[in-house]
């Protein structure tokens, strides 16, 4: 976290306070005169933004729903009982999971699930994510597909 000090015209605070409310996410903001009077001095804390990508976004080149399905059943059917698996496999599991939940004919189960998978993955990350689970799936995704994979 960090704090942002800036001398503006008044005319210029809506203008300057919404830019810096979409580059970060900040705190309140507080406004006092200009030792010189004519200006304005704005306050605030702020931190790095989250990038919390839409899943059309996240999803753009992932496979498909069947071939995720046909690696995740895979994977586990050559897994030795009882084995813990990387944390690859419960990111790809909860974002086809979510991807299920946000295609047509999705019900309530599939929302639940989707949920259940991706609060697994906060958990395993230990990440304190105050979001949406199945948003933080739809980041950690989007980075794993154009980082890690």
């Amino acid at each position: 976290m960090f704090e942002i000090r800036i001398i503006c015209d008044p005319a210029d605070t809506d203008r300057i306070t919404d830019a810096l409310q979409a580059a970060f996410k900040t705190g309140r903001v507080t406004v006092r005169p200009s030792r010189d009077g004519e200006r304005q001095r704005l306050y605030l804390d702020a931190d790095h933004a989250d990038v919390w990508p839409d899943p059309e976004q996240a999803y753009a080149d992932a496979p498909s729903i069947h071939s995720e399905l046909g690696w995740i059943a895979h994977t586990l059917g050559t897994a030795a009982c009882y084995t813990k698996l990387e944390r690859g496999f419960y990111l790809r599991k909860a974002a086809v999971l979510d991807r299920i939940a946000l295609a047509d004919g999705a019900d309530y189960r599939d929302d639940d699930t989707a949920h259940v998978a991706a609060k697994f993955l906060v958990v395993l990350d230990d990440a304190h994510a105050d979001c949406d689970p199945r948003a933080y799936v739809r980041q950690q995704y989007a980075h794993w597909a154009t980082n890690d994979q």
